[in-house]
């Protein structure tokens, strides 16, 4: 039987919501291993002169613990 984690990180990008989905798991997999899947829980944006910015996301990260 495997024992999986969550953890919740939040993550931008100036390009897109993709892109920050990207940045969260290039992160997190510097430290965690066995990375299985991201869920995308809440998407928001910075928005300056009519222009959106800044791409923003929470996510939550499952990775397998190993014993």
């Amino acid at each position: 039987m495997a024992i999986l984690k969550v953890i919740e990180i939040m993550a931008s990008s100036e390009k897109s919501w993709e892109d920050a989905a990207n940045n969260a798991v290039k992160e997190a997999s510097k430290t965690i291993k066995n990375i299985k899947s991201v869920y995308v829980q809440d998407q928001n944006a910075v928005v300056e002169k009519g222009k959106i910015v800044e791409f923003r996301i929470n996510t939550k990260i499952t990775f397998e613990v190993k014993r």
